[in-house]
């Protein structure tokens, strides 16, 4: 790892800006998931009501999309991040506040949680298109993995240390959330572009329908995108990680926060492995693998009542799953003019981005109506099915070699 750090975050501080505030905003974010899921489920013993927290995080993304796509290629990327990140410190501090004074309900949590959803609609396109303009195409890749891998390391320790914080008070886990999307707030404004943006077109109907036209003319855009949206759809099993915890597995927050940064440890160790050795043929195939190894593991959490057994099971799904992430999310930057960046990345956002929040609401109702466990067998199922059927629909992504490809 020393090698890829010397060539490429050493080198260029905003891109370890820009890897500082990644890694801040998924901290906060696995930091407040488990405090908020936990607060949801200690109020209403609901699956369905949890399954709402994911819906209420989805629905500004499906607002949205349109609108945040064509910001990100009009205005200020920087800034649209500047201001997003300023609404979540805002929103945890309201949270916060709320908390410690005992105002929350489940009507201020589906609020807020819009408030959080709404935040990452706009902030999501802007900061995935900052970074093929603070790197060379050549260093993408490795640039992608190397985000990917450190922002694991948060994405593992945020939920263990929220499950332990929340113990002490969901106030201390939204105050220190809140701190952190403040920095990010300030220092996000010192990354400096390096390759400039072409000429911004007027804002019309046409301009923002022309990142979904756009990916209708790609057929390995639309099938890796797509891929993810339906294979996580299905297989949203962590929505039902505080049923499993305090019902199933009966380990408490703290085993909560270790079962949600067990993916992460997979991820993470995947992504160190892919910063130095990069994935550079048989591409497409090596997502579909990917992604069928995703939905086993799935099918293994579903059925686990051993703790070690269920811990096992995520990290591998992580592993699998980051592998699947840095795959199309290089085919997907590379593939796409920086004109339209902003409006092709609020479609794939749609797409991926929100998959976890609709993965989750689907868990939720599918839980509710068959209990959690057949819900997540379920959804291990129809991840491997929809891995046949992608096959099928898309053979050009499956073939895709290397990702010097033309899109279609």
């Amino acid at each position: 790892m020393q090698s890829f750090k010397l060539s490429v975050f050493s080198r260029n501080k905003s891109l370890t800006i820009y890897l500082i505030v990644r890694v801040f905003s998924t901290f906060v974010f696995q930091m407040t998931a488990v405090a908020i899921g936990w607060q949801m489920y200690s109020l209403t013993h609901s699956a369905f009501d949890l399954g709402l927290v994911g819906l209420f995080q989805f629905i500004p993304m499906l607002l949205f999309t349109l609108i945040v796509g064509m910001v990100a290629d009009h205005f200020n990327r920087k800034l649209i991040v500047c201001f997003s990140q300023a609404l979540l410190t805002l929103v945890f501090a309201f949270l916060a506040v709320s908390s410690g004074m005992g105002w929350i309900s489940k009507e201020w949590i589906l609020s807020i949680v819009f408030l959080l959803g709404t935040a990452n609609a706009f902030q999501g396109p802007a900061i995935r298109s900052i970074l093929p303009n603070i790197v060379s195409k050549e260093a993408f890749t490795q640039a992608t993995a190397g985000v990917s891998s450190l922002t694991q390391v948060a994405t593992i320790v945020g939920p263990a240390l929220g499950g332990v914080l929340y113990l002490l008070s969901p106030v201390v886990v939204y105050v220190i959330s809140g701190s952190f999307a403040f920095i990010s707030t300030i220092i996000v404004l010192f990354i400096k572009v390096i390759h400039e943006r072409e000429k911004r077109e007027p804002i019309t109907a046409k301009s923002l329908l022309m990142g979904i036209s756009f990916i209708k003319s790609k057929s390995i855009i639309l099938g890796a995108i797509s891929l993810d949206l339906f294979a996580v759809l299905f297989g949203g099993a962590t929505a039902l990680l505080p049923i499993y915890a305090s019902s199933i597995l009966k380990i408490g927050s703290v085993g909560l926060g270790m079962l949600r940064s067990a993916p992460a440890i997979g991820a993470m160790f995947v992504s160190f492995y892919l910063a130095r050795r990069p994935i550079n043929h048989a591409v497409g195939r090596s997502m579909f693998i990917a992604v069928l190894i995703f939905g086993v593991a799935t099918l293994v959490f579903a059925i686990s009542t051993s703790f070690i057994l269920s811990f096992a099971a995520l990290i591998i799904l992580g592993a699998a799953d980051v592998i699947s992430v840095v795959i199309r999310s290089t085919l997907v930057q590379l593939g796409t003019p920086d004109a339209m960046r902003g409006r092709v990345n609020s479609i794939a956002q749609l797409f991926i981005g929100t998959s976890n929040q609709l993965g989750e609401f689907e868990s939720g109702i599918t839980a509710s109506w068959f209990g959690a466990v057949p819900a997540a067998v379920l959804g291990g199922i129809g991840t491997l099915a929809v891995v046949v059927v992608w096959i099928k629909m898309f053979p050009s992504l499956y073939h895709v070699n290397e990702f010097n490809y033309d899109g279609r």
